[in-house]
């Protein structure tokens, strides 16, 4: 099994072709399209949904997102993930982190915590 990524409405939208395009059995969705959170959801709707869809946020949103995740915790609620992207990374070497990633984890492997690339 693959896990599954959601990209939030600031992350450029060439990381989705890319990662599917590299690694078609990777599901990448974005913010904004059906069955996603609208553009413009909070924070807290978009983890709510990644919790319930089972799928790893994507964001560059550092300063506020642990906040949110925080909070949500503190209601008792899970989320399978978050990965922080990392602006000193080329497009291609964050790319490759997260196919790697997506194809050698385990669902519950980054539960409830956010992870800044590159992981290693």
């Amino acid at each position: 099994m693959t896990l599954k990524y959601l990209l939030d409405e600031n992350v450029d939208s060439v990381y989705q072709v890319q990662i599917q395009r590299q690694e078609p059995e990777v599901i990448v969705f974005r913010i904004g399209m059906p069955g996603t959170p609208s553009i413009q959801s909070s924070d807290s709707d978009i983890l709510c949904w990644c919790e319930e869809h089972s799928f790893i946020l994507l964001t560059n949103n550092r300063k506020s997102m642990p906040v949110h995740l925080a909070d949500h915790l503190a209601q008792g609620r899970h989320v399978p993930g978050i990965f922080i992207l990392n602006n000193e990374l080329s497009l291609g070497q964050q790319l490759e982190e997260l196919i790697l990633i997506a194809m050698a984890s385990e669902e519950t492997d980054f539960q409830d915590r956010i992870t800044y690339l590159p992981i290693v």
